[in-house]
């Protein structure tokens, strides 16, 4: 890679997250500027070395909101909404108490945090538009980017800026806004919900029309921001790219927008760019994984419109996709890739062997309707007993937590799940057991579908398998293909004009590639596979 300033960096792999500065601008009214975000410049070479090396590109659009100075809001005149009561951790390492939480109090331009059980919690604070709110942005629509052609770019639907919000949304007398702080450290407020590409003056009055804001000062003013992504095709499961050996691109640069998205395609790249490294096979995650797998999924087999959003909704196995056994999904994943240490797999070792024992003994424990049983049931607020069931089909009922069954189950002496000393468990535990209990009917039948759709899962397809030479293949599938080259015949039955007799087609074609003594002439000049240009196969060179 070489650099503006003329210095060359080699490297057997390379990844790219340009983020919004790829040819990107900035617009704000009738200010449009060059630029990745505010007071940084653009990378405009970066992209024209892409599209020399023959990588589609696509426009896209972002936007971000003003963010305010905390001393100059009147909270009295806003809605508190507070954080959380007890401590939801990502990692298990945090439950364990193994990361330490901040105890410093936040600046005093914000009123003091409310005490909680676990640590002092900052707050968000929730506002509404008005009619004269509304008024403002109306009368200047004729200056708003989003209206006048200005802006090229395709934006999020699911996250319009404000003007769109008053235009689209027209018979609405309010939309929220929410103010939250960037942290306990600064005096910037985000005014979440805002986005918006108008002019500065207009903001400043838009903002101010709202009681909580109308002696508010904007210590950044918003704007739009419109950039190049490579279009959908250009990279494979592992995200690297199909043109460029060695190179990986992750976030924006995709097609996706949100912090959580490039996260994970970060995560994903770094893992796989390190792996091709060292020699190492690639991370693909499956649809019934991770959302990392329906994310990466989405992104190589969907024509993006618009920048991606991984919402719940896109993910068909999602019942097997829960927060509280992310750790059980992935954590094994993680230690065989040495990014998760001995002693936190030792821990989630032991808590599956707590929910399967758990969930195992409750199955087994017999609650009968007697008199004991029922006194102690109404001892902990639980529900009385209409006949002789399991702890197991007991916990189904909406009624009653495992946390609440658990301490009825000791008080009533009842023998603990085999290797365990004790019914109760913490709480990140208790949470899974109760899941994997109420929804077992459901859980077992989605395991099923999984199962039955892992033949096409697993069934790879060569990097530069022929589709030309398969006959029976329609030419929309045919060229859908060929643009996309989906890693597994999973993935090509996902593609748009892929249908399922092509897919029927592909599968048999697939078994004369592996015997080829069957007939089928494999690979050759008309594979439409794309070459790596000469002298990127081991690193990129930009000017």
């Amino acid at each position: 890679m070489r650099t503006a300033a003329g210095r060359d960096y080699l490297a057997p792999a390379v990844v790219l997250t340009t983020g919004t500065f790829l040819r990107g601008r900035l617009i704000q009214g009738e200010a449009i500027t060059p630029g990745g975000r505010a007071g940084e410049p653009a990378a405009a070479e970066l992209a024209q070395a892409l599209a020399r090396l023959g990588f589609r590109l696509r426009r896209l659009k972002t936007g971000t909101p003003p963010r305010v100075e905390a001393a100059s809001i009147d909270y009295d005149a806003t809605t508190l909404q507070p954080g959380s009561d007890e401590p939801l951790w990502f990692s298990a390492a945090g439950r364990a108490g193994r990361i330490a939480t901040l105890v410093e109090p936040p600046l005093p331009v914000y009123p003091p945090p409310a005490p909680t059980a676990w640590r002092p919690q900052m707050a968000c604070y929730l506002v509404h538009t008005n009619a004269a709110t509304h008024a403002v942005i109306r009368a200047n629509l004729h200056r708003a980017p989003m209206f006048t052609g200005v802006i090229e770019g395709i934006g999020p639907r699911y996250c319009p800026s404000i003007e769109d919000k008053i235009v689209r949304f027209a018979d609405k007398p309010s939309h929220g806004l929410f103010l939250e702080p960037e942290g306990w450290r600064t005096s910037e407020v985000y005014v979440q919900g805002a986005n918006t590409s108008l002019p500065v003056d207009v903001q400043l009055a838009m903002l101010r029309s709202i009681p909580a804001l109308r002696a508010c000062e904007v210590v950044r003013f918003g704007y739009a921001v419109e950039y190049d992504a490579v279009a959908t095709g250009e990279a494979g499961p592992t995200l690297e790219t199909h043109r460029v050996a060695g190179l990986f691109v992750a976030g924006q640069l995709l097609g996706t927008s949100g912090y959580e998205e490039a996260a994970a395609q970060g995560l994903l790249a770094g893992i796989n760019a390190a792996a091709r490294v060292q020699g190492r096979p690639p991370l693909v995650l499956r649809r019934d994984q991770a959302y990392i797998g329906v994310l990466i999924d989405d992104l190589v087999t969907k024509e993006i419109s618009e920048p991606y959003r991984m919402l719940t909704s896109r993910a068909e196995h999602r019942l097997l996709l829960r927060d509280d056994n992310a750790d059980l999904r992935l954590s094994e994943l993680g230690h065989a890739l040495g990014l998760v240490d001995d002693e936190t797999i030792g821990a989630l070792r032991e808590r599956r062997c707590q929910v399967r024992a758990t969930v195992a003994a409750l199955g087994a424990t017999w609650l009968s309707a007697n008199p004991a049983t029922q006194a102690a049931l109404a001892a902990h607020s639980l529900p009385p007993l209409t006949r002789n069931v399991t702890a197991a089909e007991y916990l189904q009922r909406p009624a009653v937590s495992y946390r609440a069954l658990a301490a009825c189950l000791t008080a009533q002496g009842r023998t603990a799940p085999a290797g365990l000393a004790a019914w109760p468990v913490e709480p990140a535990t208790a949470a899974t057991i109760e899941v994997e209990t109420k929804y077992a009917d459901y859980i077992a039948k989605e395991r099923a579908q999984v199962e039955r759709t892992a033949r096409l899962e697993g069934r790879a397809i060569p990097a530069d398998f022929d589709y030309t030479a398969v006959p029976g293949l329609r030419t929309e599938a045919r060229q859908r293909l060929l643009a996309l080259r989906p890693a597994t015949v999973g993935q090509a039955g996902r593609i748009a004009g892929v249908t399922p007799s092509d897919v029927a087609v592909l599968l048999v074609y697939l078994e004369r590639w592996s015997h080829p003594g069957a007939g089928f002439r494999g690979q050759g000049a008309g594979s439409g596979k794309p070459t790596p240009s000469a002298g990127v196969s081991r690193a990129l060179t930009l000017p």
